[in-house]
C-alpha cells in the first residue's frame, strides 16, 4: 500500500513540476478551466461534458508527454542534434493535434449555444 501511495505522490510531484515550469501546460490548464466554466454557464448535456472532459484529458496528457520527451531528449542529447530536434518537433505536433481536436469539439458544443444567446439578446 505504501508503494501505491508513493507512486501517486510521484505523479502529483510531476504535475506540480509541469505546472510550475511549463508555460504551455499552464495555458492549457487555464483553457480547461474556461471550458469547464462555459460548460457550467451554458448548461451543457452529460454527453457534451464527456467530450469536454475527454478533450481536457487528451490535451493535458499530450502536453505532459511532450514535456517528458523534451526533458529526456535534453538529457541524452544536450548538444544540438538534428534528430533530437525532430523528436521534439513531432512531440509538439502531437500537442497541436490534440489542441485542435479540443478547439473543434468546443466549437461544436459551445458555438450553437452562444449563438442562441446572442440571437436572443
Amino acid at each position: 500500500m505504501k508503494k501505491l501511495i508513493r507512486s501517486f505522490g510521484y505523479a502529483f510531484k510531476g504535475l506540480g513540476h509541469a505546472a510550475k515550469t511549463q508555460l504551455n501546460f499552464r495555458i492549457h490548464l487555464v483553457a480547461s478551466l474556461l471550458a469547464i466554466f462555459m460548460g457550467y454557464a451554458l448548461h451543457i448535456a452529460v454527453n457534451e461534458w464527456q467530450w469536454i472532459i475527454l478533450c481536457i484529458a487528451l490535451v493535458l496528457m499530450a502536453e505532459l508527454f511532450n514535456t517528458a520527451l523534451e526533458f529526456l531528449v535534453d538529457l541524452v542529447s544536450p548538444d544540438y542534434n538534428e534528430l533530437a530536434g525532430h523528436v521534439k518537433d513531432i512531440a509538439a505536433g502531437a500537442v497541436v493535434i490534440a489542441a485542435l481536436f479540443a478547439v473543434v469539439t468546443g466549437a461544436i458544443i459551445f458555438l450553437p449555444k452562444l449563438l442562441l444567446l446572442i440571437h436572443a439578446a
